[in-house]
């Protein structure tokens, strides 16, 4: 018997954990903490064991499938590409590029191979109709940084390590792991900062796992959070404890903001949050006076009716305290490559640009290039001109994780093809006329584009393919094939591809101040000849990013090669003060006011004018193992107590005839659902909260695992009418139900 350890990033979720394999005769026989990982240090949550089970599930798509007579079966790449490119040309000849729609799912971020090809095979669809998960989830945190510091991906994030007190609103991050903050083993970081007597404060409707272990935790009315940020810092500007400390003269728009939140004072806002108007006051006046505090929102400060001004106050508040960019508040990570704000000079740039474009049907916003995915269905139902008649979809299910999926999948049903690039059978993939697996997160390479971005500290680390699979196309392949067809076959796949990074390169010699400014383009490109696909774009960014060696310039910098040798990877160091070199707005200043979230104020103000809401309120909410619906058909995660319950107050199931155990009807504007009830103090009276990513009864899907025990779809009971207006991010927290007995409801 033979023995091996190789290494890993774990590729499921944003901690991005390094991991520890054991093979025996090369198969896997352990998965564990990578201790010597220099960014993870040994710690894993259990998604990391269920990366074998992934590898090995037998539902898993090893060859592709094309639907013939209403059934799928099994054909030849070349047979699914064929299928592709008779089914897909003919739609674009015939109605324009327009009538494709593309939708990315939650995986796409997490695989390197997909991050970095989307963009390309985008490219060559040529289609404005762009969607994404990312309007589900995270879209105004991006709205507010890039209206703030002019990139949308330049988003401050605590820096636990050194704060003396942290303030979590919306988020749960012993859950997560971060979230739009990468931070593995977020509890025993949290228990250094209580041990060097700093403070962990929550601000959430349900008392999460991390709320059970702070020393403060609030009780918030869902969709809430910017009242109660506004009032905190309108307690802050009458207090005259406005600071701005080392940003004083960076910062533009101060007087604005003070004036945007003059009238919510917290005796305003304490009727609509549920928290006392001295309590509001105490808190901003603790941020205030701390020697570094740093305040972070996460899901429910995010996927609300004001998630664009939440995200947007709550960096207004690390700002006016003096915590923005200094050590232990909200700091910009510094990553080793793929990063905007760390290219060229940086003081100043371009900056961002709203509502470029509008949805047909709906006039929603453009944000970063896509349309809110809440509007899908109506641009496929809708007649007209620029009618969606075609679907390409990559590593997502929206019919589970978008609003009113049951109207998403009629939609789709109707579409004259889709092809879905998938590793599943799915709630969504089975409406595809062809489903084109990708390989194993085990059968290539891995590095994380994004998350490094996103870092409580700088790192560089590479996987390599643990178990290669040259018999396959991996999933960057089976884009670029993609956008060949979609091109007409003008350009092969490998063309495409040394086009793509010969851009790059030509922009990379051109850029002033650059490492390889002033260099040979064709120098460059014979430097980069041993690696294809995303290796070589990787090794384009390390070498030419702030750590890189500039092709022999710093002969001590990064490479792909030293990260090779590296399987711990380069410890890079904490996060350091990054402004005004990260700024990226035209004037180099921050934004304290940016027109158009000072503009829905107005929306903000008449939600507190309205007084206190009545109805029951439901929340969604997270756990360790099922925070992606791909993860419920691994038995590992799925086994235990039944994680899809309504979370209900004793109080409100008492008023209902509800019992533990009993099945509920919810009713929303979307529809209806039965839920096994949990009855439980640890969510706010007047709140219910049920996880999303369930319902997994419908037929036609390969899920073995997961249809054991289908629950409900709880994005179900969301009409999808209800967006945030500045970013279109679907309103999926807070959202008004009833809740009544299932028999009772059926009688």
């Amino acid at each position: 018997m033979t023995h091996e350890t190789r290494y890993r990033i774990c590729s499921i979720c944003e901690a991005t954990c390094g991991l520890e394999i054991g093979l025996e005769n090369g198969e896997i026989a352990t998965i564990r903490g990578h201790d010597a990982d220099v960014f993870s240090r040994g710690y894993v949550c259990p998604k990391g064991f269920a990366m074998k089970e992934l590898h090995a599930d037998p539902d898993r798509l090893r060859k592709p499938l094309v639907r013939r007579g209403g059934d799928f079966v099994e054909v030849s790449w070349a047979e699914a590409f064929a299928e592709v490119e008779r089914r897909l040309l003919p739609i674009m000849a015939e109605h324009g590029r327009q009538a494709v729609g593309l939708y990315f799912g939650n995986p796409s971020a997490h695989s390197f191979s997909i991050g970095l090809y989307l963009p390309v095979m985008a490219r060559a669809v040529g289609t404005p109709n762009s969607y994404s998960a990312s309007t589900l989830d995270q879209i105004p945190r991006h709205v507010a940084s890039g209206l703030m510091y002019g990139d949308w991906m330049s988003v401050p994030v605590p820096d636990i390590d050194r704060t003396d007190m942290l303030v979590v609103i919306g988020g749960n991050p012993m859950v997560s792991n971060g979230s739009m903050w990468t931070v593995p083993d977020f509890r025993g970081r949290a228990k250094a900062l209580q041990a060097r007597g700093g403070r962990l404060v929550v601000i959430d409707p349900k008392r999460t796992l991390t709320a059970r272990m702070a020393d403060e935790h609030h009780f918030i009315v869902p969709g809430t959070d910017a009242v109660l940020l506004a009032a905190m810092i309108q307690s802050l500007v009458a207090d005259g404890l406005v600071d701005l400390g080392h940003l004083e003269g960076r910062v533009a728009g101060l007087e604005r903001l003070e004036e945007a939140v003059r009238d919510i004072t917290p005796e305003a806002a304490a009727p609509i949050t549920g928290i006392a108007a001295e309590a509001i006051r105490k808190l901003a006046r603790d941020i205030a006076g701390a020697r570094a505090a740093a305040v972070y929102g996460r899901m429910g400060a995010s996927t609300q009716e004001f998630g664009s001004v939440a995200n947007w106050l709550i960096d207004a508040l690390n700002v006016v305290t003096g915590n923005l960019d200094v050590e232990g508040g909200a700091m910009f990570p510094l990553a080793p490559g793929f990063q905007n704000n760390a290219r060229g000079p940086g003081g100043r740039g371009r900056g961002v640009i709203t509502g470029r474009r509008h949805s047909r049907v709906r006039h929603a916003p453009e944000i970063m290039g896509e349309f809110p995915v809440a509007c899908l269905p109506e641009e496929i139902e809708t007649p007209g001109e620029g009618r969606i008649r075609a679907m390409i979809t990559v590593a997502g299910n929206p019919v589970l994780s978008a609003p009113d999926g049951a109207r998403l999948g009629r939609a789709l049903g109707s579409l004259d093809f889709m092809v879905s690039l998938d590793i599943y059978l799915n709630e969504t993939t089975r409406h595809a006329d062809v489903i084109l697996p990708g390989l194993s997160p085990f059968e290539e390479g891995h590095y994380d584009t994004s998350f490094p971005q996103l870092s409580t500290s700088n790192a560089a680390r590479y996987s390599p393919p643990l178990f290669p699979r040259p018999d396959r196309p991996a999933e960057w392949e089976i884009l670029l094939e993609i956008a060949s067809i979609a091109g007409g076959r003008a350009k092969s796949a490998t063309q495409i591809d040394d086009d793509n990074i010969a851009g790059t390169v030509r922009a990379a010699v051109a850029q002033k101040g650059g490492l390889i400014e002033g260099r040979d383009p064709d120098e460059i490109m014979d430097l980069l000849s041993a690696y294809r696909g995303p290796e070589r774009q990787l090794e384009m960014q390390l070498r030419t990013g702030p750590y890189g060696d500039g092709f022999g310039a710093r002969p001590e910098g990064l490479t792909l090669a030293k990260l090779i040798e590296t399987p711990a990877g380069i410890d890079l160091g904490p996060l350091t003060p990054r402004l005004p070199k990260a700024i990226r707005t035209q004037d180099g200043q921050v934004d304290l006011a940016p027109e158009v979230l000072v503009g829905d104020m107005v929306r903000l103000r008449a939600r507190v004018a309205a007084g206190p809401v009545r109805q029951l309120l439901l929340v969604g909410r997270r756990d360790v193992r099922t925070n992606n619906s791909w993860l419920h058909n691994l038995p590992v995660l799925a086994k235990g107590p039944n994680r899809c319950t309504l979370q209900i107050h004793p109080d409100d199931a008492r008023a209902r005839g509800l019992s533990a155990g009993d099945l509920a009807r919810v009713t929303g504007p979307g529809g209806a659902i039965e839920i096994e009830v949990e009855v439980t103090d640890e969510i706010m009276k007047g709140v219910v909260s049920a996880p999303h990513g369930f319902g997994h009864d419908q037929q036609g899907t390969r899920l073995g695992v997961a249809a054991l025990r289908p629950g409900a779809n709880s994005n179900q009971l969301s009409d999808g009418k209800a967006l945030d207006p500045v970013s279109g991010n679907a309103v999926l927290n807070g959202i008004p139900v009833d809740v009544a007995p299932a028999a009772q409801q059926a009688a």
